[in-house]
């Protein structure tokens, strides 16, 4: 199917419950008040899995949004083009195995579509904390101004 004739789903992942690892849901969170794209879908992947399998061949491009502990300030925002698993940065949690494994899957399958991963730099995990720390919070702005860069891109490529 053409790239144009599916949606673009933005995916925020990670684990609310632990701070700032929960970034990628909050800019989800986040990004349900701003005025998108109607061919645009948000959604929370929470920690991933297999589960989320079939949205790699009912969207494309997929803009993955996730936490990276990654050796830059928090709140570092950085936006990747990764063709496989193996070149997406280390991230976190128990969700790091599971959106490998669900990348390497799509892959096999012949269903990997384009991908956009914009990360944000966090410093440390908090247990049982559902708040972000400031610099992570306040990477928000750069957060969505990513996301508006990438669909502008999208739009210029699309027929």
């Amino acid at each position: 199917m053409p790239q144009h004739d599916k949606s673009i789903l933005i995916l925020g992942v990670g684990n609310v419950l632990m701070g700032d690892e929960g970034v990628g849901v909050h800019a989800i969170k986040e990004l349900e008040r701003s005025n998108l794209p109607q061919d645009v879908t948000l959604l929370d992947g929470g920690t991933g899995g297999f589960h989320l399998l079939s949205l790699f061949s009912e969207h494309d491009p997929i803009i993955l949004i996730d936490a990276t502990m990654d050796e830059k300030p928090a709140g570092s925002v950085t936006i990747t083009r990764p063709r496989f698993a193996s070149e997406f940065p280390r991230t976190l949690s128990a969700h790091d195995i599971g959106l490998r494994d669900l990348l390497e899957s799509a892959q096999l399958l012949g269903a990997l579509p384009k991908l956009y991963l914009i990360t944000i730099s966090i410093d440390t995990i908090q247990s049982m904390s559902m708040e972000l720390s400031r610099p992570v919070q306040e990477s928000f702005t750069d957060v969505l101004t990513s996301v508006r860069t990438i669909l502008s891109e999208i739009s210029m490529q699309t027929p």
